[in-house]
């Protein structure tokens, strides 16, 4: 499985019009958690930002929202930051625009029942998305990141998805995690680890700023 813990700075340079990362002046390091809410992993996210007093920016599956509506509520009531990541985690490089654009107006639509003042912020499944499909999303702010923490991984040791993501994240990152049940084995272990050394370096762990 190839990818970059550490995103190369051309990506920003050749896709402009996606967010990869905030200020690089802050102390404030942007976590981010795709695929849930799923009771198996989301409260144990939840509780270990509570403990360090961070919030974060959670990516939500719009099929997830409408079976565990609970914890969604939960994340929202806490004062976590929703953003969009496709009602079914469809890979833009596999589907028609129509089809992928529908699926995210799914999604919406799971997240406004709950979060009417909803922020349009999206990711794209995969980190896969057309040039065409960038345009008819005019109406959202893309986000993407410049750290990926490789929890996903079943082939990366936990201790190296640690440090792995220590090495490449600076101040500004926007740091990916998964609250899914694939990458708790690495979730559980990286989690309470990264924010303590967030509070050693003195960032904040912070949902993005919109």
């Amino acid at each position: 499985m190839k990818y970059w813990h550490r995103t190369p700075q051309i990506f920003s340079i050749l896709f402009p019009q996606l967010t990869w990362h905030g200020s690089r002046t802050t102390n404030q390091v942007y976590l981010t958690f795709d695929d849930g809410p799923i009771p198996e992993v989301t409260p144990f996210v939840l509780d270990c930002l509570n403990e360090y007093e961070a919030k974060a920016t959670f990516f939500c599956v719009g099929k997830n929202i409408d079976e565990n509506p609970e914890v969604f509520k939960r994340l929202l009531l806490e004062g976590h930051l929703v953003g969009n990541h496709s009602y079914s985690h469809l890979n833009g490089w596999k589907v028609s625009s129509s089809q992928y654009i529908d699926d995210i107006k799914k999604c919406e639509q799971a997240i406004l029942q709950f979060h009417p003042s909803f922020i349009k912020l999206f990711r794209p499944p995969y980190g896969k998305i057309t040039p065409r499909q960038i345009k008819l999303l005019f109406d959202y702010k893309l986000i993407m990141w410049d750290v990926i923490s490789g929890d996903f991984d079943g082939n990366l040791r936990k201790e190296d998805c640690l440090n792995n993501t220590i090495k490449a994240m600076r101040p500004g990152s926007i740091v990916v995690m998964h609250d899914s049940v694939k990458a708790a084995p690495r979730l559980y272990y990286i989690l309470p680890k990264l924010l303590a050394f967030m509070k050693e370096k003195g960032w904040q762990a912070s949902k993005l700023p919109y």
